[in-house]
């Protein structure tokens, strides 16, 4: 038998395993010339880093909802994306900054340092974590029955599972076109990587913006109106790209460089945002006891879904016959996206009007605790 305190510090250990693996990948490309010069190595660093990246985004939006319902905090969801968009426009703001200063060697080491810095904090303070009080003699299988079994109850009602598979068909089904637009403007339209840098900056911007008056003014709209407007602009904003390809902006004397400024990291913004409501909707229908389980399960499957409109957008680019050196496929897939981008406002009914009532989410609540007691009194 172990624990649930040998079971927390085991998670621990695991997810900073996983750090410190993401800090070694950057390490070896800044200590290790070699390593970014093949691209077998150079695609393993990369990998592992992202991978990393990844269990650290789902361990965020675990943390931030168990904290929230903890302490009865409603919207915490907001700040976290907040704090998100701040980081995003001060590193993308010194990464642009310090790429025409630095190599991309010192860039890479830098960055470790900061990992490594970042790690020791949070190592220190998981250790003083793993000494709180927690209930003994239950073992691994029962913390695991524990959390699955209030997931599937979670997930089986059609409050929550009507709205997490809307956004999850939404993000899946756009194929993902960003890199064969990032190639075109570097090779065709020759724009330095300090200007698409900074337009990254200014996406973040946004994000930040809109993330303020969401949460002092959009809680109060209809979920279903308000998601269903940010799908559509969302869905426009992906024009933007077929704008700049058509050099129509070069017609109204807008130069490149300015049109890639102020509307380039748009859709990027967008998509980001209408997470939001969706994670606020989540966390206060979360049943009391797996909010960890269950918000690591919906940020994963959100991962997922973006990679499913990654593969989407690689076939696509692919079927086209989009590459390096030939973009004249590229409208008609920016098109494509466009249309991939409005089908999710067919079914925009499943969203709900606003929160369900507080008696639905207790109801909720007490299927979860019912389905515990007769799943604990199972002998396996």
């Amino acid at each position: 038998m172990v624990s649930s305190q040998m079971l927390f510090i085991l998670q621990v250990l695991i997810e900073y395993l996983i750090f410190a693996l993401e800090i070694l990948s950057w390490g070896q490309l800044a200590l290790i010339p070699v390593t970014g010069q093949t691209l077998p190595s150079l695609m393993a660093c990369v990998l592992l880093s992202n991978f990393g990246a990844s269990i650290e985004e789902v361990s965020k939006d675990a943390l931030v909802t168990e904290h929230g319902q903890k302490h009865r905090i409603k919207g915490l969801q907001s700040y976290s994306l907040m704090a998100l968009a701040v980081g995003g426009i001060l590193g993308n703001f010194l990464g642009g900054y310090f790429s025409h200063k630095l190599q991309p060697r010192t860039m890479f080491l830098i960055f470790s340092a900061l990992l490594s810095f970042q790690l020791a904090i949070s190592s220190s303070e998981c250790l003083g974590l793993s000494h709180r009080q927690t209930p003994t003699g239950k073992s691994i299988t029962d913390n695991i029955r524990k959390h699955l079994s209030g997931l599937m109850i979670a997930i089986s009602e059609d409050t929550i599972s009507k709205p997490l598979t809307w956004i999850l068909t939404s993000i899946a089904m756009v194929p993902i076109l960003s890199g064969s637009t990032f190639c075109y403007q570097i090779q065709c339209l020759n724009l330095d990587l300090s200007v698409i840098g900074m337009s990254k900056v200014i996406g973040q911007l946004m994000l930040l913006s809109l993330t303020l008056i969401y949460d002092h003014h959009w809680k109060q709209i209809p979920m279903r109106k308000l998601v269903g407007g940010i799908q559509f602009v969302y869905a426009f904003s992906l024009l933007l790209d077929l704008i700049l390809v058509r050099q129509i902006n070069a017609g109204i004397h807008i130069s490149n460089e300015v049109f890639t400024l102020c509307f380039s990291g748009l859709a990027e913004t967008l998509a980001q945002f209408k997470i939001l409501p969706f994670m606020v909707l989540l966390a206060t229908l979360c049943p009391q006891g797996c909010e960890g389980s269950f918000t690591s399960f919906v940020a994963s499957t959100v991962c997922l879904s973006s990679l499913v409109g990654g593969f989407w957008g690689v076939g696509l680019a692919a079927l086209l016959g989009i590459k390096g050196g030939d973009y004249t496929s590229l409208p008609v897939g920016l098109l494509i996206q466009f249309v991939a981008a409005l089908l999710p406002l067919g079914w925009i009914y499943q969203l709900p009007m606003s929160c369900p009532a507080e008696k639905e989410m207790k109801k909720c609540i007490d299927e979860t605790q019912v389905f515990e007691r007769v799943v604990g009194s199972v002998r396996i």
